[in-house]
């Protein structure tokens, strides 16, 4: 699209790059992943940007592989909610998005936390609403391991509805003060909930927040996550980065929305996606080769092939061929992580075609099979890339994971914010003050005929 002409605008969040296989935490200018002055330069960064939003993933347990813990975690996760409430005092207008599990978490306390959010930020609170059928996870947690696969999504739903009944039961004229005389002239509304899951009543403890609702993120690509997506999510942070593949995803989930009496724009797609920057189309492709190869090293790359295998391959060559030994159908090498396959063997089928029709090693393969989408090249190539795949459909926007703690994202609003303005498709000023402003989303509470005048 030329410069200047205006399409559909683009939505950016930046993705806290802590404890996730982008990181490339030995690189000496990487900073620390715990540390507050972390959380803050990012964040800065990204409102100095005008994004959308700030993501923070969450860690229940140290992942583990082969008994130990795996590298990036020995780090350690901070606790969500303390992290996105001190940044609500230190940015004015840049959303605050966290992912929180609705396996090992009650409604009432998601309910307060996220309207305190919501209180504290001025109406900036996200939920990336995630499950866990993790056994191991759940070991931290009284529940241990109770919930069948199968029931992760009916809980999840269930959560989010209880939830929300509790946001609902302090409707904004809920409390009325007689002043002269000290007392309230209307009696708090009770919430009832009753579920499947869930038997709980009482008051809620916060009137209604600036949103209404948080803004509601979602990221399971099963049939019942999409469905789950589909029903409750206002934003989708998917894994479909490729243009085709993104096309194919994008156009699913517009589809599933008329079922639940939904309108296309009321659902955004946000894949993850990583960026490199060169001066020349040359300079940013070599540098893109040197950041891979720091993420996935050979110790990194085995590690990654035993999580398929279920075996120990410590004895193999990264630079060699994949082993000729056949994968274990049942295992728990790893602990903590999601499986990549339910069907190892058809797995290591693909990979053995693929690398031998491209003569890839271990490292090779790994590195193709782990790479997320990427932006490579110049500022301006980027910005004409990112904003091809937001006008073909392919997406609405994309949540950008630096590969560097905390500066990574610099460079990106530095020099292809800019570009993206002059091409008349994203913003110039935040016009709004909460996220649902900047994603273009009413308020849950109003028509959309309401929200337009508003």
């Amino acid at each position: 699209m030329p410069k200047g002409k205006s399409g559909k605008q683009i939505h950016l969040a930046a993705h806290f790059p802590g404890v996730n296989n982008t990181t490339v935490w030995n690189d000496p200018d990487a900073g620390s992943q715990i540390d507050f002055a972390s959380f803050v330069h990012l964040a800065r960064t990204a409102e100095r940007g005008l994004f959308d939003f700030f993501f923070l993933a969450e860690g229940l347990r140290l992942r583990e592989h082969r008994g130990r813990i795996h590298d990036l975690d020995v780090v350690g996760r901070p606790d969500t909610f303390t992290v996105l409430n001190a940044l609500a005092a230190v940015t004015t207008r840049l959303g605050l998005a966290g992912t929180i599990n609705t396996t090992f978490n009650e409604p009432f306390e998601l309910a307060k936390q996220f309207a305190t959010l919501d209180h504290l930020s001025g109406g900036r609170a996200a939920w990336n609403a995630v499950t866990s059928s993790d056994a191991f996870t759940g070991e931290n947690f009284r529940r241990g391991g109770y919930l069948e696969h199968s029931q992760r999504y009916t809980r999840a739903a269930d959560v989010v509805a209880a939830t929300r009944a509790l946001w609902d039961s302090r409707p904004d004229d809920a409390l009325v003060v007689d002043r002269e005389r000290g007392v309230f002239t209307r009696p708090l509304p009770e919430f009832r909930y009753r579920s499947e899951h869930f038997d709980i009543a009482g008051t809620f403890v916060l009137p209604r927040s600036p949103q209404g609702y948080p803004v509601q993120l979602q990221a399971g690509d099963s049939e019942e996550g999409r469905e789950f997506g589909a029903a409750t999510a206002d934003a989708i942070f998917s894994r479909h980065g490729e243009l085709e593949a993104g096309q194919q995803f994008y156009t699913d989930m517009k589809n599933r929305l008329a079922k639940y009496g939904r309108e296309r724009d009321e659902l955004l797609i946000l894949p993850a996606a990583t960026f490199v920057i060169g001066d020349s189309a040359a300079d940013a492709e070599q540098r893109a080769r040197e950041i891979r190869l720091k993420q996935v090293s050979p110790q990194t790359a085995i590690s990654f092939l035993e999580q398929v295998w279920g075996r120990d391959l410590s004895t193999y060559d990264p630079d060699g061929p994949l082993p000729d030994l056949e994968p274990l159908d049942d295992v728990t090498i790893t602990r903590g992580r999601v499986r990549h396959t339910r069907d190892p063997k058809g797995l290591v089928r693909q990979w053995r075609d693929r690398a031998e029709a491209e003569q890839l090693s271990i490292r090779e393969l790994v590195i193709e099979v782990t790479a997320r989408q990427q932006f490579v090249g110049t500022p301006a190539a980027i910005a004409a890339e990112i904003d091809h795949y937001v006008q073909a459909d392919a997406a609405d926007g994309f949540i950008l994971v630096p590969h560097l703690t905390p500066a990574g994202l610099d460079e990106f609003v530095e020099k292809v914010v800019p570009e993206l303005q002059d091409r008349g498709n994203f913003r110039t000023e935040y016009r709004g003050t909460t996220l649902r402003d900047h994603l273009g989303l009413r308020h849950p509470h109003k028509t959309a005929s309401e929200a337009r005048a508003s």
